[in-house]
Formats: structure tokens, sequence, C-alpha cells
């Protein structure tokens, strides 16, 4: 089992290495008639492309998108949907010191334990060059959700950068639009600029948190125990590249509140329930309540720095290394877009599961 697809109807499965020709996904499970082309899918490529700012890596990819199947005439034809993005701007000669030693914080060590094989060239499979794939694929799931749930909305955003994290009193979502880390608190932003550009005059990095909330989500979406909508949604952002802890809502936060903080209260309103607060992330049981749905992922530093550390080689000698190349110091910015499109990935795969299972939501209140 090769394990490179994710989603139970709306099915992704991703291809291709960091260094090698060509990159892209298969996707499997569109319904037919929904309005899809290329330059839809080039939007939401753009905002993850590499090389727009000095705060990220300057490998230059026009990361273009190519359909080569399942789209006819401008609509999905609800046979398997090709995704092609070719690589151009490769330096694979980077990479040569590190063909026999791992660096530290990589996945090149688990990756030759396994499979007595690796692509080191930019990390080939485990390079989060690999999420481009996933922005194209979440582009079509995005085009599904606006065709059969109109209302929903999805928005990522960066809510801190090392232990410089925003003020949430200061939360303007005009603002992400407007700076290069995704910001909603434009203080944050112009502290933020600074330490990155210290780091990367220093060859460091440095990790980050970024948050992504879905409105308009229809209550009922998910399953009992082992069909949760958190869990697809945990394991979604979980699976992106260099991610290490994912919460939903208030996540590790409740640990510390008692029964009467952590109950959302719910009272009747015009149209339906209304929550007073949602700690819960909207999902309760593992169904939507209707409410937001938020859920936040923090992403490690970037393994590859210019600070020498100590290792290992392919034949157990000690040794230390510097990782040259283009590297993004803080790879959370460019994270962003992704954990939208996994959100929008999820949320469609459960929208199609609750389709087929139920309908419309059955049990009605008022």
């Amino acid at each position: 089992m090769s394990l490179n697809t994710f989603g139970h109807l709306f099915r992704v499965t991703t291809w291709g290495e960091s260094h090698g020709p060509a990159l892209g996904a298969t996707v499997d499970g569109c319904p037919p008639g929904i309005a899809v082309d290329a330059a839809m899918l080039q939007h939401w490529l753009d905002r993850r492309r590499p090389g727009q700012n000095r705060f990220t890596t300057q490998r230059r990819e026009p990361d273009a998108v190519e359909i080569l199947s399942g789209v006819f005439e401008g609509q999905s034809t609800g046979t398997p949907i090709q995704l092609m993005i070719r690589n151009t701007d490769q330096r694979s000669k980077d990479y040569g010191e590190i063909a026999r030693t791992f660096r530290p914080g990589h996945a090149d060590i688990t990756y030759w334990q396994k499979y007595g094989i690796r692509d080191y060239r930019g990390g080939g499979r485990s390079s989060a060059r690999e999420t481009a794939a996933r922005v194209a694929a979440g582009g079509v799931a995005r085009a599904a959700l606006a065709a059969l749930a109109p209302d929903l909305r999805i928005s990522g955003y960066m809510v801190q950068i090392g232990p410089h994290a925003i003020d949430r009193a200061r939360f303007d979502a005009d603002e992400i639009e407007r700076n290069p880390f995704w910001a909603p608190d434009r203080l944050a932003a112009a502290e933020w600029e600074g330490h990155i550009d210290a780091l990367r005059k220093a060859g460091n990095s440095v990790g980050a948190v970024v948050e992504v909330v879905a409105s308009g989500v229809p209550a009922g979406l998910g399953a009992p125990v082992y069909g949760k909508l958190d869990t697809d949604l945990a394991a979604a952002m979980m699976s992106i590249n260099a991610v290490k802890g994912v919460e939903i809502g208030d996540g590790m936060a409740v640990a510390a509140l008692s029964g009467v903080e952590n109950a959302d209260e719910i009272t009747m309103g015009p149209d339906g329930p209304v929550y007073a607060s949602n700690h819960a992330g909207g999902i309760l049981g593992g169904i939507s309540t209707g409410q937001d749905v938020v859920v936040r992922f923090a992403v490690k530093p970037t393994s590859s720095i210019l600070t020498p550390r100590r290792t290992i080689t392919r034949t157990g000698e000690e040794t230390e290394i510097v990782t040259k190349g283009r590297h993004d110091p803080c790879v959370g910015i460019r994270a962003v877009p992704v954990g939208e499109a996994m959100m929008a990935c999820v949320l469609l795969d459960h929208l199609l599961l609750h389709r087929g299972q139920i309908g419309e939501s059955r049990g009605r209140i008022g």
C-alpha cells in the first residue's frame, strides 16, 4: 500500500517529487457539471506559489496547472480529473552533499530506513513542494462546494510566528490579503517582518501556527465514532508537510476550562439554534453544528538551515551538515493556502457522504 490517496467519496491522489519533471493530483469523485477551468485553479495556486517575496523560498516556479482529463467544455464530467504542474526551476546540485548524509529534523533518515532508497533532491516526496498538488485539488473542491453549498466560505491566516502571536482584539479580516504573512493583525505582521528578516539573514528558520475557518458549513456533516468530521480534518491537516500539531476549536486549551466555561450554551433564534460561544470549533460528537468550523495547526521550523548540525551518514559515520539551497525561513507562511485546500477537500467529501446516506438533514428543530 502506497497510501498517497485521501478522502472517501471525493478522493485525491497526489504524485511527483520536488525535483522531478512534474507533480500533480488525480481527483476522483467530483460530481459532474461543476464549472472547472485552469484559470480558476490557478488563482489558488498563485497564493501558494514560491518566490513572491523575500519571506519565502526564492525558487521561481510558475506553478502553472494543466488539466489533462475529466473536464469537457469547462465542466467536470464525473470521471477522474488529472492535474499536472511542471517543475521548471530545480537546482538539484544544491543537494549533492546530502545524498549520503541525513539532515536533522528532516525525513531523510526515516525514508531511508523504510525504503532503502530516497530521492534526496530537495527531499523528493517529503518536500513541501508536494502541497502544490493539494492546492490544485482543493481548487476543484472549492468549485464543487460553490455549487452544492454556496454559503460556505473558507479562510486561512497566520496567528503566530515563533513566539509572536496576533492580538485577537485587533483581528481584521480585510488585513489578511494585505500582507505577505496572511496576518489578520497589521501590527503583528510588521513585527513578524523584522523577525523573519533576521532569521533569513542568519540562515535560520522558525515555526508558525495557522488557523483555518469554514463558515456557512451545514449542520449534520460527519458521523459518530469512526467517521467524525474532526477526525478527518485532523488527519488532513496533520498530513501537510512539517505539521506537528492540530487543534479543533479551543483544542488543548479546553483542558484548563471548567465544564461551565466550556459548554457552548444554546438558545433558539429566528432561524434555528444560536450558540453563545464556540469552544467546540463547530463540531460536536464528530458532527458539524452549523457554527464556524475552526482548525489550527502548528508548523515546525524548516529543517534546511545554514547553521552546522551534528548528524550521521548512511554508513553510520558522525559528521556535521549545512544545508544549502533555497528554503523558506518560515514554511508556515505558504501553508495557509494548503490548509484552506485541505479544509475544502474534507468538507466536500463529508458533504457528499452526507447526501449519499441521508440526503437532507432529518432532525428538525422548532
